[in-house]
């Protein structure tokens, strides 16, 4: 659909956003019309450089040939079921993704705290399944974020945040630890904890990366204590840390870990994942779901993660993002570049970053700030270096003096 579809012009269509939707996001002054590759189209054929990545999803770049052709073809025939009936597309790619991961079985969800919920209560059944109903609390990290539904906000170690403030009260259950700090989550693993959840790079929280000793001692606690390990990996998962999970820069392997973001080529489908023993806790009747596993959605999701791994981008995410924060890191005003493959943040000496930003978009460069002193790039896996480059040179501009 395009604006000359509806006879609108551009202050038409905003003044008809701003009447009937609510606004929960601050809208830039700009209407997405198109995106190929990494670069996003303003309605007048303006041109952005899409660091923003449509927030870590287009990751196999926008309108992805192979996407739209699997979206076209399973439209044609089949846009809906039911999860009462099998359907190819569904079953093929749970068996791409249990066979590249390492994991035993598939929960499709259609959203990221969907299926950080439906881990969630994975892990409490599993609790009650076999150590009864006085083992239910999960562990999470401090700064971290699992999404806005009660539960995953619940489990957000940010307490007394904007994002949490008002919702009083949260969900029983919870406790937070210090990210990185293997002492902290010893201490809070009590009798009455069941799982850890933690993300592998805190994306929101700031772009910070856990250590190898902590990923390992996590896994180590978890086996020694009869908890599962949760891995969240809406954001880091297929390819965007220069492995195909996070998780696995870490020679670890959980015992449930969530997909969202990349997995679909721009649609919306999500997953939770899990050994045989921990989903044999979520059978007939424990969970459900209308959408999840969706017939357009999982073909998209099949051509978007056979994309990524056919063309190996977890390994040119690898490449792109080390070079990019190396050459990020000798700017004026930076304290710290951080993060794995092609999830980049940049922490500046002040609270510029929302200026910074405001720059770039002025400069047609899209990026994100999640911190007032912090901004965060999750492009598209398919750049190279003269899209770095030219990142690069734009952000150096945008620096105040």
């Amino acid at each position: 659909m395009k604006l000359k579809d509806f006879d609108l012009t551009k202050d038409e269509l905003i003044s008809m956003a701003e009447t009937y939707m609510n606004e929960t996001f601050k809208r830039y002054d700009f209407i997405a019309d198109e995106n190929h590759d990494e670069v996003i189209y303003d309605e007048n054929g303006g041109q952005y450089l899409d660091f923003l990545g449509g927030i870590a999803v287009n990751s196999v770049g926008g309108c992805n040939e192979r996407v739209i052709k699997a979206i076209n073809e399973q439209a044609s025939t089949l846009i809906h079921a039911s999860n009462y009936f099998y359907t190819v597309p569904q079953t093929v790619l749970a068996k791409l993704i249990c066979e590249s991961i390492g994991m035993d079985k598939v929960q499709f969800q259609n959203s990221g705290a969907e299926a950080n919920e439906a881990m969630l209560k994975l892990a409490r059944k599993y609790g009650n399944d076999k150590y009864g109903n006085g083992r239910y609390k999960v562990v999470t990290a401090l700064n971290s974020f699992h999404g806005r539904t009660l539960a995953t906000l619940s489990a957000t170690g940010q307490p007394g945040s904007a994002i949490q403030k008002g919702f009083e009260p949260l969900v029983d259950g919870f406790k937070y630890a210090e990210f990185n700090n293997l002492a902290s989550f010893e201490e809070a693993c009590t009798e009455d904890v069941i799982a850890v959840m933690v993300e592998p790079v805190q994306g929101e929280g700031g772009v910070y990366p856990a250590t190898q000793e902590f990923m390992q001692g996590l896994r180590k606690l978890c086996d020694e204590r009869g908890m599962l390990l949760l891995i969240d990996e809406v954001q880091t998962g297929w390819g965007r840390t220069g492995e195909i999970m996070a998780y696995m820069n870490y020679g670890i392997k959980p015992d449930a870990v969530t997909m969202a973001k990349a997995m679909g080529g721009g649609m919306p489908i999500a997953a939770m994942c899990a050994t045989n023993e921990a989903m044999a806790a979520l059978g007939a009747g424990s969970h459900g779901t209308t959408f999840g596993g969706n017939p357009v959605c999982c073909a998209a999701s099949y051509a978007a993660i056979s994309e990524i791994l056919e063309k190996k981008l977890y390994e040119n995410s690898k490449e792109m993002g080390q070079y990019f924060r190396d050459k990020l890191a000798g700017l004026p005003h930076v304290k710290e570049v951080r993060g794995l493959g092609l999830l980049v943040g940049v922490e500046f000496d002040s609270d510029i970053a929302l200026e910074i930003k405001h720059n770039a978009f002025d400069k047609r460069l899209l990026m994100s700030v999640v911190k007032p002193d912090t901004i965060r790039m999750v492009p598209p896996l398919v750049i190279d270096k003269d899209d770095v480059d030219k990142a690069f040179g734009i952000i150096s501009e945008c620096i105040p003096e």
